[in-house]
Parts: structure tokens; sequence; C-alpha cells
């Protein structure tokens, strides 16, 4: 069985649809070779059979018909780049937070989001639904890189490796600095570039204070391609003091080391806890 084409518009689907139907094609037979070519998800047999009726009643256009009553204007391009702006800041935010932040509806953030935009969550985050045979390549070409740095590190007895247990503990050997900084963002607050160099700046005093040794060898940090990691003022800061960056394929949360070692062992540890206030929230994460 051949493989289901994974790129494809809506107009290529209706245009073999008229195709076959103008072959005389059954619907039943339209509608399995469309599953075996597009995916099942590629268009229903209601929808499927409406457009069959409108070809059969004389219809040439492809495109939707434009609807009466009142236009949409909330899925503007204006709305579009203001959601697509939030989810580049913050890609772990969720489409509530996005509703109640730019006030218009949930039902149209959502459409923004998947249709306009078209994006979906891996490891809760958005991403392209739809990868590039270039951002594959990436992944695994700085997978590659990532495990040959590994194996070299290996030998330096004095690296530091931080794992977590089948449990779902925080295990480390040697010099584990995980509690060097704990920043946390104020509710409705989005992080940007001048925030990040601001926790970067202080991260850098606590590494004076509590691992002097480790700051003269170099600090290693793992950013992905959101807006704070990628602006100019944080490439800046970077460059100012000397920190390494690992390479991080693009769209890709599920290969970032802190949704397995972090985010998933502490949404564990929070999970069925209540906090009477925020303090104590914070209190809990720092210890």
């Amino acid at each position: 069985m051949a493989t289901p084409i994974k790129e494809w518009s809506k107009l290529e689907v209706r245009a073999v649809v008229r195709l076959l139907f103008s072959k005389g094609t059954k619907t039943s037979e339209i509608h399995k070779q469309i599953a075996e070519t597009y995916g099942e998800g590629a268009m229903s047999r209601s929808r499927e059979y409406q457009w069959c009726t409108w070809f059969g009643e004389g219809r040439t256009s492809l495109g939707d018909e434009p609807k009466s009553g009142r236009p949409k204007t909330s899925t503007n391009e204006e709305n579009s780049t203001r959601v697509d702006e939030l989810i580049r800041c913050d890609r772990r935010m969720k489409i509530r937070e996005i509703t109640l932040k730019l006030e218009i509806p949930k039902s149209t953030v959502h459409e923004i989001v998947h249709d306009t935009l078209g994006y979906q969550r891996v490891s809760a985050r958005w991403v392209p639904k739809m990868l590039t045979e270039d951002h594959k390549l990436q992944r695994v070409e700085i997978s590659q890189r990532l495990l040959q740095r590994c194996q070299q590190d290996n030998e330096d007895e004095d690296t530091t490796h931080i794992g977590v247990r089948p449990g779902g503990d925080f295990q480390a050997n040697n010099n584990l600095f995980d509690n060097l900084i704990t920043d946390i963002l104020p509710q409705g607050q989005c992080i940007n570039a001048a925030r990040y160099c601001s926790t970067l700046d202080c991260l850098k005093e606590d590494f004076r204070r509590k691992r002097p040794g480790l700051l003269r060898r170099g600090v290693v940090l793992q950013h992905d391609n959101a807006t704070p990691h990628s602006a100019n003022l944080t490439q800046q800061w970077l460059q100012r003091y000397g920190c390494e960056i690992l390479p991080h394929p693009a769209h890709t949360p599920d290969l970032a080391p802190s949704d397995f070692h972090l985010f998933g062992p502490l949404k564990r540890h929070l999970g069925g806890m209540a906090f009477e206030t925020e303090d104590d929230l914070i209190s809990d994460m720092r210890n």
C-alpha cells in the first residue's frame, strides 16, 4: 500500500474528487481512493458527498463560497500575528491564556492556532504540524553530534551527569548545580529578551559565588529557537560572557533535556498538591 501524501491542500483534494466524479467513480470508491492517497482525515464522507452533489449540479469552482452575514474579522492577519508572537514568546502558553491576554473568542484562537498558523502540541509546546525534510535531517545530525559530545565527556572525570531514576526522582554524579537559581515569572507576564538577560545576570552571579571554578571553565547552555533566546540582546549577552550554546534543531521540544529531566518530574511532584499562597508554591519549588 502506498504511503499517503503528507503535504496537501483542500483545493488539491477537491480537484481529485472532481476528477474521479467526472469519470463516473462511485462516491464510496472516491472516499477510499482519497483516504489511501491523502490519509483518512483529508475529507469526511459527508463532505465528499456534498462536493460530488455540487459537481453534479454543475459547480466548477473548488474554492469556498463567501458566507452571508457578518464578516469574520477576528481571524484577520493582525490577530494571527498577535497570536503567533505570543506563541513564539512562550510555546507552552495555553489557548485559554491566549484568549484572556488578547481578549478574542476562544474559538477564534483555536482556529488561528490550528488552521491559520498550523501549530500542534508536542511535549506541551506549540510546533508546526509538518516538519520539512530539512528539519528532519537537522534533528538527526544534531542528535548525532550531541551523542558524540556525551561520549567524549564521559572520558572527563569531572563531568557532571544529570539523570532521572525510573521512579522519577533526580539523581546526579559529582557536582550538581541544580539549585543555583529559581526565577519565578509573575502571573500575566511574558518572558522577553530583557527579562531573560536579567535572569542570566543572576545566574552568572550565583555561579561566581557558588561555583567559581565551573564559571572559569566555561558555561554551556541549551537554547531552542524561542524569541527570548534568539533576540539580538540575548545574543550580545552570550557573546560578551563567552557562553557556548549547544545546537538544537528547530521545532523539536521533544528533544530538549529539560522536558525529560525537569518539567516531567516537577509536574509529578506538584501533582495533587494544593498551596494556600503563591509564596508557599515558590518555596516548595526552590526546596
